[in-house]
């Protein structure tokens, strides 16, 4: 009996189906065609935007897609359909063919959102979000995967020039489908949100939470950004200010062992040395003194994640109450809440937490934290840095007030 259980587990193994979803915004992609619609930048043989400067253009783009190798690729910032299928004749003659594709169809606007796909699209649609011209629709897509139903959504919200609104009517109209699909569907949610993961004022529309929080048959979403480290959360670097615009999201039917499931731990940003600047900065698209220079790829990194018919490798969710001791320790089990902390020090990307004797760093901000305050936090993540450990994601799980003398309660 034993034997036949371990023959039946290799099988289910050894036969699971494993996809690469990702998403780039591409920095306008743009054809040789008039339309009247283009950015100025882009009209067809003004400010060298050329043939050859497009073909460039192709070449850097299909290096990028060729080199992450992903099975579905949403892409944001592509002029339309004719864009798309010469992207996709790059792509093939670069070594790597993307048979299926679909793209947005908002009238007027200058750029639309697209899929390329290895595997076969079972149908697409946009969603509308306003018929007001400057908002953008979504992307939906269908797959049959393993038998299994599950809908890809690519967004690229309005840019942060904009106000919240606009981003926040995305975001519901994004909602209101999603909540008519069947219950526990499989979906992905992705693309250039154009907020950081932790503007919560426009996430929690899509109720935003950890994977531990999350329960079934409710409505809510993961943000991938939470597998990594706070100081690794970006894709996009505007003039030193780092951010993750660029994400994907999750329901709870992603990890409960039925059909597709996330691969723990696989989420990433693609990180490639060309993609740099020998400076460190992001090599985008260079457009100087009114000209393109053909040189560049995007001002926004792609990210992928994995996903398999193999069931969800689980995360530890119990949270033990512990001390900033036994957190410099080489083995503790996290997640931990380390109660009534100080912040004793508070610098631009690191804070000191203090609790009696024992003092402990925290590297990467993205909660309020005020000097001098007392807090429970729940402590996710660490990492060994010069020989003592730091702590790399938490939540604020309480904060107290001061003007009690909290170190004997």
């Amino acid at each position: 009996m034993r034997n036949i259980l371990l023959f039946l587990i290799l099988s289910t193994l050894l036969n699971a189906i494993e996809l690469k979803i990702a998403s780039y915004n591409v920095e306008n992609l743009f054809d040789m065609s008039y339309n009247g619609t283009e950015y100025k930048e882009y009209i067809p043989n003004r400010h060298n935007w050329t043939k050859s400067i497009l073909n460039k253009k192709l070449t850097h783009i299909s290096e990028v897609i060729c080199d992450i190798d992903a099975d579905i690729i949403g892409l944001q910032e592509i002029e339309n359909q004719n864009a798309l299928k010469l992207l996709q004749k790059s792509l093939k003659e670069y070594g790597c063919s993307y048979k299926y594709s679909a793209i947005t169809h908002k009238p007027k606007s200058a750029i639309q959102i697209a899929l390329l796909s290895k595997i076969p699209i079972q149908n697409s649609k946009d969603i509308v979000v306003t018929r007001v011209w400057g908002i953008r629709n979504i992307l939906e897509t269908k797959f049959i995967v393993d038998g299994k139903s599950i809908y890809i959504f690519v967004n690229h919200w309005n840019s942060k020039k904009s106000s919240d609104n606009k981003r926040i009517q995305s975001a519901l109209a994004l909602k209101k489908r999603l909540l008519l699909l069947p219950k526990n569907s499989e979906y992905i949610l992705l693309g250039d949100f154009n907020a950081n993961y932790n503007e919560y004022n426009i996430f929690n529309k899509l109720q935003t939470i950890r994977y531990c929080n999350m329960k079934p048959n409710i409505f809510s979403n993961y943000n991938l950004w939470l597998e990594e480290p706070i100081y690794r959360r970006w894709s996009h670097n505007f003039y030193g200010k780092k951010q993750g615009l660029d994400a994907i999201l999750i329901p709870y039917s992603l990890f409960d062992g039925k059909g597709i499931d996330y691969i723990n731990n696989s989420f990433k940003v693609f990180k490639k040395h060309y993609l740099f600047h020998q400076k460190g900065y992001i090599l985008r698209w260079q457009y100087k003194k009114g000209e393109h220079q053909g040189i560049g790829y995007s001002d926004h990194l792609p990210i992928y994640a994995l996903f398999s018919t193999r069931a969800y490798g689980k995360t530890n969710c119990k949270i033990d109450i512990s001390t900033i001791k036994k957190l410099h320790n080489k083995n503790i089990k996290l997640p931990v809440l380390l109660k009534k902390v100080k912040v004793i020090s508070k610098q631009k990307n690191k804070v000191i937490l203090q609790r009696g004797k024992d003092i402990i760093s925290i590297y990467g901000i993205d909660n309020s934290l005020s000097l001098n305050k007392i807090y429970d936090i729940i402590v996710y993540k660490r990492k060994l840095y010069q020989n003592s450990y730091e702590i790399v994601d938490f939540d604020i799980k309480r904060g107290y007030d001061t003007t009690k003398n909290w170190s004997k309660k």
